[in-house]
């Protein structure tokens, strides 16, 4: 029976989360965009011939997501792929068709974000490098936390500028010129094909209570991951699978318990060898 390590600190698992690396990569001239976001986002686009040495705020501007995936599974994967630059106060992404493949990050101070654009900048996210720039204006939740007193005002403003851009906001402009387009072809277009289901990678998985354990050592036992979960509160449940020996389910009360050991434990050498994989279990 293999002896149970002493789990690592926080410290050492500081940086782990959902991106353990941020990637190294060239970062290109800000995009350009002119478009209002609805709801509580801020308003799309950097200020034009300013860089990022320049101007910089709160929100990230995030162009050329893959619009396959779903509006709230791809929230979930930015904020994880964000929250390690910093405290993400928001993130906006809408189901509108005009909207798809964009959305808004929103951190608590312009040097996280200028840091996060700078490091995760053409970082393929599902396959498709993202395009960061800064948004034009401050976000709904910074408002809301950095300056309360003005949110109304702000919220006011940035109402009447949505009416003012309506007609002439080139975006929409588009994307009426391609609906009316489509009705004077004959209306309704012939259905499109269904597509296939994107899956979602492991490690931008939401929370959930159970934890999925990968490349265990295949002598572990139930009794040493028992060992090794139980110092974290309320553990539930540990599961082996007998065809499968290098993988297992560990289920606690909660969420946020099991997030913690998550934290804690994952890449943890149990072999001293071997690092193991801990990831939020598929709902």
């Amino acid at each position: 029976m293999a002896e149970v390590q002493a789990p690592p600190t926080s410290e050492d698992n500081a940086m782990q989360g959902v991106v353990t690396a941020a990637p190294t990569i060239a970062q290109p001239a800000p995009v350009l965009a002119a478009a209002t976001v609805e709801g509580t986002g801020p308003t799309a686009a950097v200020v034009e011939g300013a860089t990022p040495d320049e101007y910089s705020c709160e929100t990230l501007y995030i162009q050329n997501l893959n619009e396959k995936i779903k509006p709230d599974v791809m929230k979930a994967s930015l904020r994880g792929l964000f929250k390690t630059y910093g405290e993400v106060l928001d993130v906006v992404a809408h189901k509108n068709l005009r909207m798809r493949g964009q959305a808004f990050v929103s951190f608590e101070n312009a040097d996280v974000a200028k840091k996060a654009m700078k490091e995760v900048q053409r970082f393929p996210l599902y396959s498709k490098p993202m395009q960061i720039s800064f948004a034009r204006s401050r976000s709904d939740a910074v408002v809301q936390k950095k300056d309360p007193n003005n949110f109304d005002d702000h919220k006011t403003k940035r109402q009447e500028h949505k009416k003012a851009t309506r007609y002439t906001n080139p975006l929409k402009a588009k994307f009426r010129a391609k609906r009316l387009a489509a009705e004077i072809d004959g209306g309704a277009a012939l259905p499109t094909a269904k597509r296939p289901a994107v899956q979602m990678p492991d490690e931008y998985l939401p929370p959930n209570k159970i934890l999925f354990l990968q490349n265990l050592p295949e002598s572990v036992t139930k009794d040493q991951l028992n060992a090794l979960f139980s110092q974290y509160p309320n553990l539930y449940e540990v599961r082996l699978i007998p065809t499968k020996k290098d993988i297992a389910f560990v289920e606690f009360l909660d969420e946020g318990s099991a997030g913690v050991a998550k934290d804690a434990l994952h890449n943890y050498k149990l072999d001293g060898e071997n690092k193991i994989k801990i990831t939020f279990a598929r709902k």
